[in-house]
């Protein structure tokens, strides 16, 4: 709710401070006081398209403060706490336009983008008149005016999350059915390949065991002399058989020694040991130096494969079978895609079947919920002495989409027998000012924590019809915060708060000023509107008959 506005040297407003109420506040004042432009300096500081100029001549800049008392479930909690800003049960809005056009904004002290600050004004303000573009008019919009209405939120967010899953696996599908037409361009290289690796088979690290038999059975000639004169070195004929012969002579003679002897013979003992594992060692080489003459022409040429099948697909020798893992993969997906794509395609079929179940219901709900605000509409309008026009919700299907299959539009008949059509294309200046009051109260039946304004949205109408006008404007201020710009007097007499826009001229200098009105105030203001520049005795009773209800 909207507590208070402050502006500062905007447009002809040099200072104003106001303190708005619950309940119907009207705003009343001569043609040209300056009501249109208190609503510029609000839509400024709600970040709302308006003038461009807008700093008050002489002045280096204007300011508007606004401030609002959030309740505890408003959505403007949400917009605040996603956009990192303080947040409370206080909401002030602050905003500045220099001379040289910059505009910055504050929300409670933090600056802020202009983009949040209009979320959070679709949250606080609604402002409706008779060139409405914010959305009771706009066709676009109908359909979630009705959702609201009808309370659809849990349908349509089913309907959402069926689209969702639907699109999912529609996408699932393509991006198969695109992978498949890529498998099946190179079948037959992916075919011949497997079978290569296949035939070939390459294990991982061998083509460097390879690599090292083969050097070594080539250099085998020329090493295999020099191993065979080690071997005899140290066999029986050399240092075994001398080791041998010391270790029995220092035996022989150990007793006499007086134990000198004893780390001397353990120590050949341990000789011996390490000879025989030598011994051992030499002969396994001579033993892998022994083969078939054709072996090594065998190993040249797998090892020769094995490299060529490397420099073929561009991968190390090592990592040939995670490729062809990756191959004989994609042609297993190849050979088994009619059963995936079978199963891919069975998803898209149930996922539409989900949508269309929680499509066709919400349009039910839309269908029954349509006939319910039409009803409303009627018991709305005949207060409004519009009694004999029509008001129907269209409903007419549309293409599928994340809230359905519906296209929803607000359609009039000011007589009965006269065509339908949209809001603004068939209403008059007058009945459309009803009809979008009507429609406003049962749209925001309910509604708390809203802060709703009016602009002169029952010029063209007067007598009876203006008073039912007011009368429909105070019970829509039931429970919120309504504000009406008029020139009504029957309008202005409902409210339950009441302020003069008034200008003055002031050394060559045109301000705008806003008043607030106590009781006597109040019935020489309505008398004005009675009776215009000359208020008599008899204006200012009629004035009070008015405010007396």
């Amino acid at each position: 709710m909207l507590r208070g506005l402050d502006v500062r040297d905007m447009l002809i407003i040099d200072r104003l401070e106001l303190e708005f109420q619950p309940g119907l506040n009207v705003l009343t004042g001569e043609t040209g006081a300056g009501k249109s432009i208190l609503l510029d300096a609000l839509g400024f500081v709600l970040g709302w398209r308006g003038r461009a100029e807008l700093v008050r001549t002489g002045a280096e800049q204007g300011e508007v403060v606004a401030w609002f008392d959030l309740e505890e479930d408003h959505p403007a909690h949400q917009i605040l706490e996603e956009a990192g800003l303080p947040d409370g049960e206080e909401l002030i809005l602050r905003r500045t336009n220099g001379r040289d056009g910059r505009k910055t904004a504050w929300v409670n002290d933090r600056r802020c983008s202009g983009e949040v600050l209009r979320q959070l004004s679709d949250t606080l303000v609604e402002l409706h008149g008779q060139h409405d573009d914010r959305g009771l008019l706009n066709p676009r919009g109908h359909r979630l005016l009705l959702d609201d209405y009808a309370g659809l939120a849990t349908k349509v967010g089913t309907c959402r999350s069926a689209w969702r899953a639907l699109s999912d696996a529609k996408k699932d599908l393509q991006t198969a059915e695109d992978a498949l037409e890529t498998v099946r361009a190179e079948e037959d290289f992916l075919r011949h390949a497997v079978s290569e690796f296949d035939l070939l088979d390459p294990q991982p690290g061998e083509e460097a065991a390879l690599d090292a038999r083969r050097r070594m059975m080539q250099a085998s000639e020329r090493i295999r002399e020099d191993i065979v004169k080690a071997q005899n070195a140290l066999g029986l004929e050399g240092a075994e058989s001398k080791i041998g012969d010391a270790l029995r002579w220092l035996e022989e003679v150990a007793e006499q020694a007086e134990g000198q002897l004893e780390e001397a013979t353990e120590a050949l003992y341990r000789a011996l040991s390490e000879l025989g594992n030598a011994q051992s060692g030499v002969e396994q080489c001579l033993q892998a130096l022994i083969f078939n003459p054709s072996e090594l022409e065998e190993a040249e040429e797998r090892l020769f494969a094995i490299r060529g099948l490397a420099r073929k697909h561009d991968v190390l020798p090592d990592d040939l079978g995670t490729f062809a893992t990756q191959l004989r993969v994609k042609l297993d997906a190849l050979d088994n895609s009619a059963t995936e794509m079978s199963s891919k395609q069975q998803a898209v079929r149930d996922a539409e079947t989900e949508y269309d179940a929680a499509a066709t219901k919400l349009s039910k709900a839309r269908r029954d919920s349509a006939q319910l605000l039409d009803r409303a509409m009627a018991k709305e309008l005949a207060p409004l002495k519009m009694e004999r026009a029509i008001f129907v919700t269209e409903i007419t299907e549309a293409p599928a989409g994340p809230e359905g299959r519906d296209s929803v539009a607000f359609t009039v008949a000011t007589n009965p027998g006269a065509p339908s059509g949209p809001l603004n294309k068939i209403a008059s200046g007058g009945e459309l000012s009803r009809f979008l009051l009507a429609l406003k109260v049962c749209l925001t039946s309910g509604a708390s924590g809203l802060t709703m304004i009016f602009d002169e949205i029952d010029r063209g109408v007067g007598g009876a019809t203006a008073d039912a006008v007011g009368r429909r404007l105070s019970t829509l201020a039931n429970g919120t915060q309504v504000l009406v710009v008029t020139h009504s007097p029957q309008v202005a007499a409902l409210g339950g708060h009441h302020w003069r826009v008034e200008k003055h001229v002031k050394d060559a200098q045109t301000t705008s000023t806003v008043v607030p009105l106590n009781p006597h105030d109040r019935i020489d203001e309505i008398a004005r509107m009675l009776s215009g520049d000359t208020v008599t005795e008899q204006a200012r009773a009629a004035a009070a008959a008015l405010l007396a209800g």
